[in-house]
């Protein structure tokens, strides 16, 4: 078993560069089964989601190349069989958007349900099926949680979706980039990652517009050529490390970013007592006064994003008063909330809302990431607190967070990994 041992205590100073977007990186390495050629992927996230793709990819049938660290080609114009096997699927929820991909090359999928992150139960996919049914395919979900789809054809339609999903939103437009005609998607997703799957498919030569907007059509084309496309900056991943500067009080320069991409974390970081300087492609994050209380609620972009919801709070643990956090989008994103306790935070959780009563200082525990971004929030935790904090399960973490122990420890702290052994599984040996 590995654990991350973080030592508390110091604030964190320097330079980090971003790597590309996991998000926009999960969407994209699917669509490439859409192109009739290979695809130079750049800017690559080097974490464990992308490396479970690559391998989905790889047993499909296509053929990879690593160019260099984030540079990867991709062949997938022959795919064997459009079936990926639950083994594949039951570590990210990602897996999900193979089957808008596959359906939109071969009118035919058969993909396990997706695992990933747990916030209280499995992840609702009926607006995906709808919109796969709008388009003309049959789906079904057997009693082994494989979803089949099928279509004679897919034709464009007008689609509304009942609640804002990035999931449904994403792999919709994987299957109507090749439908005959028009589709029109209202009420979409406007996270950066929509965006940047639309360019990407317009690179191979689609005709989507409007991502980023409320509502996205879709000229259905008869064929994607191979192209070379570079993958977004970590909207998450820059806004971790913008937390953890101003939680410890320190002087970051977070390079490889788009500020505007930024803007919903950095308003809430200077709510709190931060300071947060925007350059070209760069902010820096200084804090040298008290964190203010705030209240701050999550909400589908451009709100302030649930995946920085965590990370937040962390922060908040130690803040001048009373903060309210809601969460405007998962019904049950408050399981870490349990470890923060255990390191002696003042939280109390009724439903979505979390009223979290800052502490003069938090004090190293034994905790477990309960999931990817928790896992990053406990981390931010561990650096506030005196002591040395033992995290479990980080596995949780490198689903998303490329070289964190490299990077963290570039700005001066006291992180590291470690293999301990794991008595459960020697008992039960």
């Amino acid at each position: 078993m590995e654990k991350f041992l973080v030592e508390g205590g110091g604030p964190l100073k320097g330079e980090v560069v971003i790597s590309g977007a996991k998000n926009a990186a999960v969407a994209i390495i699917p669509a490439v089964i859409l192109a009739e050629g290979p695809c130079v992927l750049e800017n690559i996230p080097n974490i464990s989601d992308v490396s479970y793709l690559f391998k989905i990819l790889q047993e499909l049938g296509a053929r990879i190349r690593i160019l260099n660290k984030t540079t990867v080609e991709v062949d997938a114009s022959v795919i064997r069989e459009p079936v990926v096997p639950y083994e594949l699927t039951k570590n990210m929820r990602a897996s999900y958007y193979f089957i808008g991909s596959l359906l939109g090359r071969y009118r035919r999928a058969e993909v396990a349900m997706p695992g990933g992150c747990n916030f209280g139960g499995v992840r609702p996919i009926d607006q995906h099926l709808k919109g796969f049914a709008a388009l003309g395919a049959n789906t079904d979900i057997d009693p082994g949680g494989i979803i089949n789809a099928k279509a004679e054809e897919l034709l464009g339609s007008h689609i509304y979706f009942d609640v804002v999903t990035v999931g449904a939103t994403v792999n919709v437009m994987l299957a109507a980039v090749r439908a005959k005609g028009t589709t029109v998607l209202e009420n979409v997703a406007k996270e950066p990652h929509i965006v940047d799957l639309a360019n990407f498919l317009n690179s191979m030569g689609a005709d989507i517009r409007g991502a980023g907007t409320d509502v996205i059509k879709i000229h259905g084309v008869e064929h994607l050529h191979g192209t070379t496309y570079s993958i977004i900056p970590d909207q998450i991943e820059a806004g971790t490390y913008m937390v953890a500067a101003a939680a410890t009080g320190g002087d970051v320069l977070i390079r490889n970013v788009i500020p505007k991409h930024l803007e919903s974390i950095t308003a809430k970081l200077a709510a709190a007592g931060a300071t947060v300087t925007e350059y070209d492609d760069a902010v820096r994050v200084t804090r040298t006064g008290p964190i203010r209380k705030i209240s701050l609620k999550t909400l589908p972009h451009p709100g302030f994003p649930t995946d920085m919801q965590p990370q937040m709070t962390a922060m908040l643990t130690a803040a001048e008063g009373t903060s309210v956090v809601t969460e405007g989008v998962w019904d049950n994103r408050f399981k870490y909330v349990d470890e923060l306790r255990r390191m002696g935070a003042h939280i109390q959780v009724d439903g979505r809302v979390a009223v979290v009563e800052g502490v003069r200082e938090l004090t190293a525990a034994p905790v477990k990431a309960t999931d990817l971004r928790a896992g990053a929030a406990l981390i931010i935790a561990g650096l506030m607190a005196s002591g040395v904090t033992e995290i479990e399960d980080i596995y949780h973490v490198e689903r998303g967070y490329e070289d964190v122990v490299e990077k963290f420890s570039s700005l001066g702290a006291g992180i590291r990994k470690v293999s301990v052994p794991d008595h459960a599984a020697e008992k039960a040996i």
